[in-house]
């Protein structure tokens, strides 16, 4: 039997979803005017609502009960104090230790971790310093205004949503731009525009051997050549973020400009190592400690404070009690703030790729849903594009909506407009509409009875569909830091209850091992050592290369 099915909490949480199937959210709210005030907390300038799931205290306090039963307490103690949690590469999970702003020791193989942290911290704000302030000087005599991050995974998606959720921060010091498609039409876009001999690359590949960075990295090379026509230039336009020295010096970089990683530090949670150096260069080194800060603020809450005032302990639980009572199998995210827009890019890859799993700890294979599909975008723009599926699809999506009080760039009447679409999606999801609201309506336009019936079930909402609020005080550094430990800390927690490796990745592997030898038949002679699929496809593209 499965650890978790071994908690007499699990079965009656699955008693409770039986017995809430036809429970609706209006009822619940109809019968307890305090609902929002009992499921609602404040943390870290962040409001979050979950009152609109159909949760009472009976079924919060099973929920706390099954935490309680797969020892997550245990479990986040273990992995702040650096024990190897990833258990199938017997490895520290510590993304934690690189915002440790209380600096507390933290012992790893007997080393003192926090000590290699705040050596590698400064060593970012020296040469970010050194940048900004025009020290840095390029080939020929210019200062650096361009920055271009080449790297992929969690080496892109985090700096690059950090940096576009914090523009209204920049002080243009420096212009940010990202290149992680290995189709060179990415590559060709970004340098087109900019000037060689003012730009620097920040190669980011923990083994420097990534495919599609150095892919990337190389074709930037060439074209810095192609101007520079001296090799020593690639020490003055391009560093590293890596752990492999002997790879980053044969590529020209000089290894005091290469900044590391440590094997405690998965791609997904790297933003806060010097992954994140496109952060700070464009926002200056004091706003990237602000975003560590409230990360750090995120980590002492989840740490400290009970199940049943636990913001990512609750988001965490929620989600696998809809997965219990809808068979929901995604989860909406869905920014109303333009900052954000890329923020459920981010959120996929942190969820899916830590969750994503098939086989608990022991290696068995679990019967129950893991990682929901995770999927949204800018809530404004998706009102006019797949809301219709949310409001009258026969699947019950959950959504956590996210938005601010206060706008980061001010223009009068938007904000407001803007947030009154929010607070009504979540109010439409869910109380929905009646076949009686709906008559009431038709016929006060006039229509006759024939029509009314014609229109009737079109026009109903079921309501019933669940969500999370989340309402930032504004979008700025710490506050961001905090949202995205917030669900650090979520992700964590869904791992530990289904008894699933979080830290591992393993089913990314297996295509980039393939492509490697396919890569050698599109350049060379076919082997068709493939299924006749692949072998036909491989030819087809061939021949019409040829």
């Amino acid at each position: 039997m499965l650890k978790l099915e071994q908690s007499d909490y699990w079965q009656q949480l699955q008693d409770l979803a039986q017995i809430h199937r036809n429970t609706h959210l209006r009822d619940l709210f109809a019968r307890d005017n305090q609902r929002f005030q009992k499921y609602s907390l404040g943390v870290q300038n962040i409001l979050f609502d979950y009152s609109k799931n159909c949760i009472t205290d009976e079924v919060l306090s099973a929920l706390f009960g099954l935490a309680k039963d797969m020892d997550l307490t245990g479990a986040i103690e273990r992995m702040y104090r650096g024990d190897k949690i990833n258990t199938t590469e017997n490895r520290a999970v510590l993304h934690t230790a690189l915002r440790n702003r209380g600096n507390a020791p933290l012992l790893v193989d007997g080393i003192n971790v926090m000590e290699q942290v705040n050596d590698e911290l400064a060593n970012m704000r020296q040469f970010v310093d050194k940048v900004r302030s025009g020290e840095w000087l390029g080939y020929s005599g210019k200062r650096i205004t361009d920055v271009v991050n080449i790297g992929i995974g969690g080496s892109n998606l985090g700096p690059k949503m950090v940096t576009q959720a914090l523009s209204a921060y920049a002080d243009n010091k420096v212009r940010v731009h990202f290149i992680s498609n290995v189709d060179g039409v990415e590559v060709a876009e970004v340098l087109r525009p900019l000037h060689p001999e003012q730009v620097l690359f920040v190669v980011a590949s923990k083994t420097f051997t990534t495919s599609e960075t150095m892919t990337n990295a190389q074709t930037a090379r060439n074209w810095l050549m192609a101007s520079a026509f001296d090799e020593r230039a690639v020490k003055k336009h391009f560093v590293a973020v890596s752990t492999n020295t002997k790879a980053v010096s044969e590529f020209g970089i000089d290894t005091e400009h290469m900044f590391t990683m440590w094997d405690w530090v998965g791609g997904r949670y790297s933003i806060w190592s010097a992954i994140g150096l496109p952060i700070a260069l464009y926002l200056g080194f004091d706003q990237f400690e602000e975003l560590l800060t409230g990360a750090y603020d995120m980590d002492q809450h989840f740490r400290d404070q009970p199940m049943a005032n636990n913001a990512p302990v609750i988001l965490a639980l929620i989600g696998i009690w809809n997965s219990l009572l809808h068979g929901a199998q995604s989860l909406v995210i869905l920014p109303y703030d333009q900052p954000l827009e890329s923020f459920t890019d981010y959120i996929q890859q942190a969820d899916m790729e830590s969750n994503g799993k098939h086989v608990d700890q022991t290696g068995n294979r679990v019967n129950y849903p893991t990682s929901p599909v995770v999927w949204g975008q800018l809530g404004i723009d998706g009102q006019h594009a797949f809301y219709q599926l949310l409001h009258q699809g026969n699947v019950i999506v959950p959504a956590d909506f996210i938005g601010s009080v206060e706008s980061s760039t001010p223009v009068r009447g938007h904000h407001e407009n803007l947030m009154a679409n929010f607070f009504a999606q979540t109010e439409a999801l869910m109380n929905g509409i009646s076949e009686d609201q709906v008559r009431e309506q038709l016929q006060a336009q006039g229509l006759n009875q024939q029509e009314i019936e014609a229109l009737l079930p079109h026009k109903v909402h079921e309501g019933n569909r669940p969500s999370n609020t989340l309402l930032l005080k504004r979008v700025d550094p710490r506050t961001l830091g905090a949202l995205i430990a917030l669900y650090e800390h979520k992700i964590f927690t869904q791992g530990v209850v289904w008894d699933i490796c979080s830290f591992d990745q393993w089913g990314v592997e297996l295509g980039k091992t393939l492509a490697k030898g396919i890569l050698s038949e599109i350049n060379g002679e076919s082997t068709n050592a493939h299924d006749s699929s692949t072998n036909g496809l491989i030819d087809y593209f061939k021949s019409l290369r040829a």
